[in-house]
């Protein structure tokens, strides 16, 4: 009784006796769930239009964060460095599609899928021989991203909300509010999605399969550089943020490896929930780092009910 009482009530009895410390916690599990959604755009926009599943995209986190402060650190200001290194991204997608992707065309997916464990095998070596591997500063004063805190008291509490994180939220709304736009609106974003709905079709039609290769390579180069800033001003910038990038499966599982909208709200679920659940059920009951593995736990039952994810479309095989 007492441990029935301790999984089902207390946790909810601490949430509304300290609305303040609730907040905190969500706020905190937000700044995440967006940093997952973000890095799991980028293998929903690879899949979208390639069927090939990027496993190279953690790594590609950590190469364009090391590009810029290794750039930095040799002696170009930070609001150069950011150019340039999106110029590094835009030719990295270029070479894969030339080097790795256009002698595989019409490889079975597994072939595809060795192919980019490749990319990540060399970007790892690559990026060693170049920054070497010790844990780098991100340079987040030079790019203007302010270091301090908001402080509020609501319910007679106490919250203190980074500045950066509040910058992280609103840079995130930008960028997926830009890239549904262009997705939606542009003729190269609606080649995407023709694309990605039927492949013949699309390319009956002139539609230039390395040029959509080369494209949503780059922009998933550009998610990759703004998720290892921010992952890097909290953790400095290292190989081991490659680790933070497989986050991004229970995401795709959950929200659907071909949806877009299903990549932001499952990031945003995830990020949330496994906030809520490390500090009220996990630290009390478990001991704690139940972030460890909550999120695969939460994929794999929702997995159990609806295989395709919340968001993905039902496939049918008429037999």
């Amino acid at each position: 009784m007492e441990l029935a009482y301790s999984i089902l009530v207390q946790p909810f009895a601490d949430m509304v006796g300290a609305p303040d410390f609730l907040i905190q916690v969500v706020w905190e599990g937000l700044v995440s769930g967006v940093l997952y959604a973000l890095i799991a755009l980028g293998f929903v926009l690879i899949y979208k239009s390639s069927r090939i599943f990027n496993f190279a995209q953690g790594i590609m986190v950590v190469f364009a964060a090391l590009t810029l402060v290794g750039l930095h650190e040799r002696g170009v200001p930070a609001l150069l460095a950011l150019p340039l290194t999106l110029l590094v991204m835009l030719a990295l997608a270029v070479a894969i599609e030339r080097v790795v992707l256009r002698p595989l065309v019409n490889q079975p997916d597994i072939i595809l899928f060795m192919a980019t464990i490749g990319i990540t095998l060399f970007l790892v070596g690559f990026g060693e021989l170049i920054f070497g591997g010790e844990n780098k500063r991100m340079i987040t004063s030079e790019l203007g991203i302010p270091t301090g805190s908001f402080e509020f008291e609501p319910f007679g509490g106490f919250v203190s909300i980074e500045q950066g994180d509040v910058t992280t939220v609103v840079g995130a709304i930008v960028l997926v509010v830009a890239l549904l736009a262009f997705l939606n609106r542009s003729k190269m974003g609606r080649a995407i999605r023709a694309l990605g709905d039927d492949h013949q079709a699309a390319l009956s039609v002139g539609i230039s399969l390395s040029t959509i290769w080369v494209l949503v390579w780059f922009i998933a180069g550009v998610i990759a550089l703004a998720t290892g800033i921010v992952w890097g001003a909290r953790a400095g910038v290292s190989f081991a943020l490659e680790v933070i990038a497989y986050k991004a499966l229970p995401v795709l599982m959950l929200g659907g490896l071909e949806s877009v909208t299903g990549a932001i709200v499952g990031g945003l679920m995830i990020g949330i929930l496994e906030k809520l659940f490390e500090i009220y059920w996990g630290q009390p009951l478990l001991g704690g780092n139940t972030e460890a593995w909550f999120a695969y736990m939460l994929a794999l039952l929702v997995l159990l009910f609806r295989p395709q994810g919340l968001f993905g479309e039902k496939i049918i095989e008429r037999v």
